[in-house]
């Protein structure tokens, strides 16, 4: 299995004058990316690839009071964890690229007018949409805003992503209530969130102690506790 490899980087050939090649060089960080995890169906799978995601996701649930597979399931119905995701932009005559349809970006998909706000409650003003230890932050924040505000319980995933979509007002208002689709994805994210919730029941305790274990051997302690049960 791969592993925690943080990131993938684009390295630049440099070419010196008509007819010289110099062999490739890091001339440049040109384009770093965090790649989505290889396996997002298992909450373990995915914090042993990027073990510094637990870290960030626990200190989020500590911070707000929202579960870690809630806020999770948001990223992967907003994102498939892609860092620098956006809508799908319109084309013009469908050959010229036009316009995205919103400002939504990120793992969030938060708007620029959203993410301003939460950059100015909590003082996060280096906090940016393609960072996931933000992510996770601004999805804990906004969640217990919105619990705040409509009563919606923090482990509740499926009335907060309605909210999530609608707006905490939109909400109350039961927007939603005239979006089938919406109620469906939101049933999706309920699931979702479920599923990751139990899964890291089996391994959350690993993961706690993880950190030694990498440090001495390593290795994935996840993957040495599986190993151990299939040998078994």
């Amino acid at each position: 299995m791969r592993q925690a490899l943080l990131s993938y980087c684009v390295i630049l050939e440099l070419k010196v004058f008509k007819h010289i090649t110099v062999f490739p060089i890091l001339l440049l960080l040109f384009g770093c990316a965090t790649a989505p995890p290889q396996n997002v169906e298992n909450v373990c799978d995915i914090f042993d690839e990027y073990y510094d995601w637990y870290s960030a996701a626990k200190q989020a649930e500590k911070n707000h009071g929202v579960p870690i597979g809630v806020t999770l399931a948001f990223i992967h119905q907003e994102s498939r964890f892609v860092e620098d995701a956006r809508p799908p932009r319109e084309w013009f005559l469908w050959i010229f690229p036009g316009s995205y349809p919103s400002s939504a970006y990120g793992y969030t998909q938060a708007l620029n007018g959203t993410w301003y706000e939460y950059q100015k409650k909590t003082g996060q003003w280096s906090a940016d949409r393609d960072d996931f230890v933000d992510a996770v932050d601004f999805i804990g924040w906004y969640n217990s805003q919105t619990s705040k505000r409509t009563g919606i319980r923090k482990h509740d995933a499926y009335r907060l992503y309605l909210a999530y979509h609608e707006g905490a007002g939109g909400y109350l208002k039961g927007s939603y209530n005239k979006k089938p689709w919406l109620i469906d994805v939101s049933r999706k994210v309920e699931r979702r969130a479920n599923m990751y919730n139990q899964q890291l029941l089996e391994c959350r305790d690993t993961l706690d102690s993880g950190w030694l274990w990498r440090t001495m051997f390593g290795e994935s302690r996840v993957n040495q506790d599986k190993n151990q049960r299939f040998s078994g």
